[in-house]
């Protein structure tokens, strides 16, 4: 058995592990990474972010093609098979895993591939596809496995036409109608992407509302559209059983409905990656969810353990994980780091959905005087120049300091057009005021000046 000794050791290669071994390569130190699947990237690139929001992107293409008159010249609407669109999905990863592979060979980290394993606090054992085991010793560990769907057992999954978020990706067909069980960020994602194709979707929630912690205006804009999709939105059901035959899915709820489709898709919570890890050799423990807990410098219950990512729960973005990473290999490090505890919501429906700091309700709770300027994209010029005229820009900002207090995106670009808002909510005292969106001049016709529509919008409001 091959034994090697690092300063650091990384396992995992999604955005948390990825960030936490370059920082620490960078910084001079010996650093390893641990990956299980084949290829680096994690599941980020092969089963999570990338893939959906390229099939994603596939699909909102379809829509504008079918949509828009323009097309009409050139023939009649067009069909797409979700194999076919999911094509388009692969090249995409192909070129993320190409461009993650350079960062590693680059920044001369060693990659092991194969299954990690705690031997002892200092000790991580990796056994690969073939049964070999090599041994690496290491002053640090961070701990950046990820996350997977959460699959109860009273559900077959190994039935043909019972999916989960990472399955579905290699569906090979289309299903006429689907069933999604959970509409949180993925349920409802995916029912955007299905319902897209011309696919009959049944989302099933499990609460009274969709995303109950977005704005309450966003989340009702979301429900309208996705039921104007053709998407039929059940509200607070739970399953009682699921059963699959040879030419579909039953769905049995405790309120006594039963739903069938061609095809059901889990996607109800996700469970963090450390069941193998051999947690119980160096004496750490994860929750009932797969988690583990660590303190605000991403240290678990041993001082050298880090974790990141989605294996630490909230907020479980990419982004975030990414952030994560790198600020917990600045710590142990001894470099200049922070905790990320504020992050944009990106959510990306057809329309998409984006926004940072507070909703109405939390401040109407906390007492705290608000006022609210709006900017529609049907009225903005560039919105009616590319026909995205869904969706709206909403300020929620203080009334007697102006301080900018929520922004919240709902249409295209939204992703985008958020962090314009939250580049201004991060300057210290005065500077964070809505003055700036109406002093500041933006470039016309664009998305970004709805800033300066909504900042009038509720300038106006005032008295």
């Amino acid at each position: 058995m091959a034994v090697y000794n690092y300063d650091v050791v990384v396992i995992g290669t999604g955005p948390a592990g990825e960030s936490a071994a370059v920082n620490a390569a960078k910084h001079g130190k010996r650093v390893a990474v641990i990956e299980a699947q084949s290829s680096v990237g994690g599941n980020c690139t092969h089963k999570g972010t990338i893939p959906s929001k390229a099939l994603r992107h596939a699909v909102k293409q379809i829509i504008e093609f079918n949509t828009n008159r323009m097309f009409r010249d050139i023939g009649e609407p067009r069909w797409f098979s979700f194999p076919k669109v999911l094509e388009r999905s692969r090249r995409t990863i192909e070129q993320q895993v190409e461009m993650r592979t350079r960062f590693y060979a680059r920044n001369r980290i060693d990659v092991f591939f194969g299954t990690a394993r705690f031997k002892d606090e200092h000790t991580v054992l990796v056994r690969d596809a073939h049964e070999g085991t090599e041994e690496l010793h290491a002053e640090k560990v961070v701990i950046a496995t990820g996350s997977r769907p959460y699959r109860p057992a009273d559900v077959n999954f190994r039935h043909p036409r019972i999916y989960c978020s990472d399955t579905i990706l290699g569906l090979s067909h289309t299903p006429r109608t689907l069933i999604i069980y959970g509409a949180g960020v993925i349920g409802s994602e995916y029912a955007s992407i299905f319902s897209g194709l011309g696919v009959k979707v049944d989302l099933i929630d499990t609460r009274d509302r969709l995303l109950s912690f977005l704005d309450n205006e966003i989340s009702d804009a979301l429900s309208y559209h996705l039921r104007n999709n053709g998407v039929l939105v059940r509200h607070n059901e739970e399953y009682e059983r699921i059963e699959g035959d040879e030419s579909g899915v039953v769905v049995h709820l405790k309120s006594g409905k039963k739903l069938r489709a061609d095809a059901f898709l889990w996607a109800n919570g996700r469970t963090g990656n450390t069941d193998s890890l051999g947690l119980e050799n160096i004496g750490l423990q994860a929750n009932g969810r797969g988690q583990l807990t660590v303190d605000d410098q991403y240290r678990t219950e041993l001082d050298h353990v880090y974790a990141v990512g989605d294996v630490i729960g909230w907020p479980s973005l990419a982004s975030a994980a990414y952030d994560q990473g790198r600020f917990a290999s600045a710590n142990l490090l001894g470099e200049e780091f922070k905790f990320v505890n504020e992050v944009p919501t990106g959510i990306y429906t057809i329309p998409e959905i984006s926004s940072v700091g507070r909703g109405e309700s939390e401040l109407t709770e906390a007492r705290i005087p608000y006022e609210v300027g709006q900017a529609f994209f049907k009225d903005t010029a560039r919105a009616q120049i590319t026909g995205d005229t869904v969706g709206m820009l909403k300020i929620l900002f203080h009334r007697d300091t102006l301080e900018i207090l929520g922004i919240h995106c709902f249409g295209d670009q939204a992703s985008e057009i958020v962090h314009i808002g939250q580049a201004i909510m991060q300057q210290q005292g005065e500077a964070n005021t809505l003055k700036y969106f109406v002093n500041t001049t933006f470039n016309y016709p664009t998305m970004a000046e709805a800033y300066r529509v909504a900042a009038m919008n509720g300038l106006n409001r005032l008295f």
